[in-house]
């Protein structure tokens, strides 16, 4: 006949799992696990303790418990009295402890997370009390929360990264000076020229010879100015020319009509 050990041990390799998964499934510690295995039950603990590992562990491995707690029994190693001594007292003192807090305070906080109620059996199942520890299924998904936490952390500061890259990005692109469209014939050394002068900021100023050519069309800064040839007759236009003179010859001349006086949003130079 098969002792209680080796009844656990080969229950255990047939399902193919270490004594450190099933003390991961079963919570109970490794060391107690192996002491079982081998026939050894006295693991320094109180004999509730020693017979409610037991039995959680035949029923992890799907043993019957009952005959388990029945086979170790007959062995005569543990006291039944003594451990329903122990268990009769840990429960009157759990029952005077909440009748005490109940008297005390009526909206006591609600009981912990890892004290759990099976319906239809009215049995309150603590993890933390052998007696009525029940293992959790085997396969379940267990993650650590601090691993969680970490990866959350991680996850966030990617994200903020990359709002930031893309800020700077955006930031860098947008300050960066656009070149504006501008057309402009620049006179050859020796060569006829006049000057469109910018005497206030302008937006645009176009200048072109008899053909129609375009010798200059653009802005024009304060203070710059921008010779063109001057080959033919040349035609300024402007929607704003009281802020283009026209240098020619060393002097400035406004783009006013040269009767009325008023200034003129076309006006011609004619040819040398």
């Amino acid at each position: 006949m098969q002792t209680i050990g080796e009844r656990l041990e080969e229950a255990r390799k047939r399902k193919g799992i270490s004594i450190s998964e099933a003390a991961e499934a079963t919570k109970i510690r490794g060391d107690y696990l192996h002491k079982y295995e081998n026939n050894q039950f006295d693991i320094k603990l109180p004999e509730i303790y020693v017979r409610g590992f037991l039995r959680t562990y035949a029923i992890y491995l799907k043993l019957p418990g009952d005959k388990i707690i029945n086979d170790y029994n007959a062995l005569g190693l543990g006291d039944a009295s003594r451990g329903r001594s122990i268990n009769r007292e840990v429960y009157g003192r759990m029952d005077i402890s909440v009748a005490n807090a109940k008297a005390a305070n009526a909206a006591e906080s609600p009981p912990p997370a890892s004290v759990a109620h099976t319906p239809g059996t009215g049995t309150t199942h603590d993890d933390n009390n052998p007696a009525t520890f029940r293992p959790r299924a085997p396969g379940g998904l267990n993650i650590d929360s601090n691993l969680l936490i970490k990866g959350g952390a991680l996850v966030a500061g990617v994200i903020v990264l990359t709002v930031l890259l893309i800020w700077g990005i955006g930031a860098l692109t947008s300050d960066k000076p656009t070149e504006p469209n501008i057309t402009w014939v620049k006179p050859q050394p020796g060569e006829r020229s006049i000057g469109l002068v910018g005497v206030a900021a302008t937006e645009l100023v176009t200048a072109t010879d008899a053909t129609g050519t375009v010798l200059y069309r653009g802005p024009l800064k304060a203070g710059e100015t921008r010779p063109i040839p001057r080959n033919s007759a040349i035609t300024v236009q402007t929607e704003t020319p009281q802020t283009v003179m026209i240098e020619l010859g060393g002097q400035q001349y406004p783009l006013k009509h040269p009767t009325t006086g008023q200034f003129i949003k076309q006006s011609t130079i004619k040819a040398p």
